[in-house]
């Protein structure tokens, strides 16, 4: 018998085989600094956290009475972010007059209690909005940096509760400009269909991310060693065999929605061909102009 969460891929790999993006309403769009490197997978025992992809580093500071955002939901909710930031071309966006909708918007579900999606979003949402994030690259004659947060400010009017109420005002977001700025000068395009597909599982969501990108601009076939990738994806797996072992799975997932991904592993790390990115270059200019 198949496994529910691999049925669902298919289902979501024949809706995208079966039209694009822009016609089904789902291009959407990442950030390219949150897509060099990521956030944490699992929740951090430390207040800050750090990442490296070749010469560039992700910093993430947190405030000790909130901690750093992790898991899925961030990285869904920075995706939404990001495509109403380059659809509206505005640093103030509109959240939607109740919870429940949002949560519809982010393809999660409206269940409560602790471990539900509703008190791990509002969780998450709090630790995103609360750290501070640099992104440094150290090259040969080159070094720049930049420091930000996400946001400037948020006012939500929803009612945990009772999730399909709404609210007196509407609930908005403002973003701050560097921020703004990252996001709508060179964002990177995206199928939300594949990310609600692989949204229970953040490494997979890490790879397609970093697939759909690094496939738009690579020209040769590149080697890169399991020690690079678990630097770039998962240095809190631990041992490299284990890192090795998720990083694989979290592959096989995002190759049955993203069929473009020309990338095979070996014993050393990955091979990375060529391939066909997981939007055309066309589709972007649609929203972007």
């Amino acid at each position: 018998m198949i496994p529910h969460s691999i049925e669902k891929l298919f289902s979501a790999a024949l809706a995208i085989e079966s039209g694009s993006a822009v016609d089904a309403g789902e291009l959407g769009f990442m950030a390219r600094a949150m897509t060099l490197c990521t956030l944490p997978h699992s929740k951090p025992k430390e207040q800050e956290f750090v990442r490296k992809n070749g010469d560039y580093t992700l910093s993430m500071l947190a405030p000790k009475a909130i901690g750093l955002p992790y898991g899925t939901i961030p990285r869904l909710l920075l995706a939404w972010i990001s495509t109403e930031a380059v659809r509206t071309k505005s640093r103030t966006l509109l959240l939607g007059d109740s919870l429940s909708h949002f949560l519809k918007e982010l393809g999660l579900s409206r269940s409560g209690g602790t471990r539900g999606d509703i008190t791990r979003f509002k969780d998450q949402l709090q630790r995103l909005f609360a750290c501070t994030i640099s992104c440094h690259y150290h090259g040969k004659g080159h070094d720049a940096g930049m420091g930000f947060m996400i946001a400037d400010g948020y006012d939500l009017w929803w009612h945990p509760q009772n999730p399909d109420q709404a609210g007196l005002w509407e609930s908005t977001l403002t973003l701050s400009e560097k921020f703004f700025n990252e996001i709508t000068t060179a964002p990177i395009p995206i199928d939300m269909r594949a990310l609600k597909a692989l949204k229970r599982s953040p490494l997979a969501l890490d790879v397609y991310l970093w697939l759909t990108f690094r496939t738009g601009y690579i020209k040769t076939q590149t080697a890169i060693t399991w020690e690079q990738l678990q630097m770039q994806f998962g240095a809190e797996y631990g041992l490299k065999k284990n890192f090795k072992a998720a990083f694989t799975d979290a592959l096989r997932k995002v190759k049955v929605v993203y069929s473009g991904a020309d990338i095979t592993a070996i014993n050393a790390g990955i091979i990375l061909k060529p391939g066909s990115t997981s939007i055309p270059k066309k589709s972007k200019t649609l929203l972007t102009g």
